[in-house]
């Protein structure tokens, strides 16, 4: 699916650092020394802010059950445009969530509603240009965010929750900070760029 996703040119994030995630898992003799190498990050947090360790509040189950929930939905939309661009010749994306609906092991309840977004755009580009995924996404940011801040934070490890923000928030930038590399191609080898304020 990686291998496709980068043929394709569609970033398929989540299941790629689902893979890397599972390789440092395998990692298990690297992980016991880096572990003895770096301070829990927690502590350091702690020391940083003067806090004890029961001081810290910790985050809600709501928030995080809202955080997952966002991240599936992005995995879904990833999925289903990974799909849409490989088997555009065979089959739509409707009929492929209709297909698992019926008992595949990806069974889920977004498969219904992927269904319905298809069946209302059949040319749909992303799922989260659907009004239920714009809704539903909308709502668990805020949870969403604090989240993966408090793992980044906290020092828990949460590359699938992290990355479907970070492609999230890239997805919806206009303006992508990747333009600055056009001003670094121009420092060090003087390739020019384009300005957007002025030709």
């Amino acid at each position: 699916s990686v291998v496709t996703a980068v043929d394709e040119n569609d970033p398929l994030t989540l299941i790629t650092e689902a893979v890397y995630a599972r390789l440092i898992s395998s990692m298990k003799e690297a992980r016991i020394t880096a572990s003895g190498l770096y301070p829990d990050a927690r502590t350091d947090l702690n020391a940083m802010t003067g806090r004890e360790p029961d001081d810290e509040k910790a985050v809600q189950a709501e928030a995080i059950r809202d955080a997952l929930y966002a991240a599936k939905l992005i995995s879904y939309a990833q999925g289903f445009s990974l799909m849409q661009r490989a088997s555009a010749h065979y089959l739509d994306c409707g009929t492929i969530a209709r297909i698992w609906r019926k008992g595949c092991i990806i069974r889920s309840a977004f498969l219904e509603k992927i269904t319905e977004a298809y069946d209302r755009n059949p040319l749909l580009e992303n799922l989260l240009f659907d009004d239920f995924f714009r809704d539903k996404i909308t709502a668990a940011l805020p949870a969403w965010r604090s989240v993966v801040a408090a793992g980044a934070l906290g020092g828990t490890a949460l590359p699938c929750m992290g990355s479907a923000l970070s492609y999230f928030d890239g997805l919806r930038t206009a303006d992508s900070p990747a333009s600055l590399i056009q001003a670094q191609r121009d420092y060090f080898g003087a390739h020019t760029f384009e300005r957007t304020d002025a030709p």
